[in-house]
């Protein structure tokens, strides 16, 4: 069940679920501000509670808005792309054969066909960091699963517009940001640790951080190193 209300200029958004406490959490780019509370908890009981974080709701949104911003790329040549955190510059070729990309030494070589526009150009490209992602995936998950004693029935690997992973505990499924392709590998680990330790407990609560201390004891450095990179326009940080 869903509710909001106003603080002034500042939209609320408030979800009831079952659960024992009350979560705030405020989002990038804009700083959207959402309140997970129980089932049976009072909506002004909620507002008071908001209004009582209002200096860590605006120190966080301040924080958003000063975080760089990817320049949008055209996917020309000689524009720069990130590979694990690493950046290269694209090379364009023109030929009559299936589109593809292949990373040679500092270089990503974007081969396509005479005349095509740029968003065909994207679609091979984000098709590429698409793969890069699921080969670089399925050990680190593979790993993980034998620490945590847990098992996923389903990786999905796609854009998303709202965080870098996500965990259907009840399907066992994870979902992985296609960008997280262009971040250290040390930030893709911390978000499969992160997503893997969802099949145990479900919430951010005190039990999900002692097991993030507990089988990634420098989790928090690595969301910060996370957070801390340029992000496109459409991520949120994590």
């Amino acid at each position: 069940m869903a509710a909001g209300f106003t603080l002034g200029e500042m939209e609320v958004d408030v979800i009831f679920k079952d659960i024992k406490n009350i979560h705030l959490s405020v989002y990038p780019p804009a700083g959207k501000v959402r309140v997970a509370a129980p089932l049976r908890m009072n909506l002004d009981t909620i507002r008071v509670f908001t209004i009582s974080k209002l200096d860590w709701i605006k120190k966080q949104q301040r924080k958003f808005l000063e975080q760089d911003r990817e320049t949008p790329r055209e996917y020309l040549e000689r524009e720069s792309h990130d590979l694990w955190g690493k950046r290269y510059l694209m090379n364009i070729v023109e030929q009559d054969v299936a589109p593809r990309v292949e990373l040679e030494h500092h270089r990503i070589v974007l081969f396509i066909r005479p005349g095509t526009d740029e968003r065909k150009r994207q679609e091979v490209v984000d098709g590429w960091y698409r793969n890069q992602l699921r080969i670089a995936a399925h050990p680190l998950i593979s790993k993980w699963e034998q620490r945590l004693e847990v098992r996923i029935a389903r990786l999905f690997i796609r854009k998303m517009k709202t965080r870098w992973g996500s965990c259907n505990p009840s399907s066992k499924s994870i979902r992985l940001n296609t960008d997280l392709a262009k971040k250290p590998k040390v930030c893709l680990e911390y978000i499969v640790v992160h997503e893997l330790a969802h099949l145990i407990e479900p919430n951010h609560g005190t039990k999900f951080v002692e097991l993030m201390d507990h089988f990634l004891p420098k989790w928090r450095l690595y969301r910060e190193q996370l957070n801390r990179l340029p992000v496109s326009h459409e991520e949120w940080m994590y």
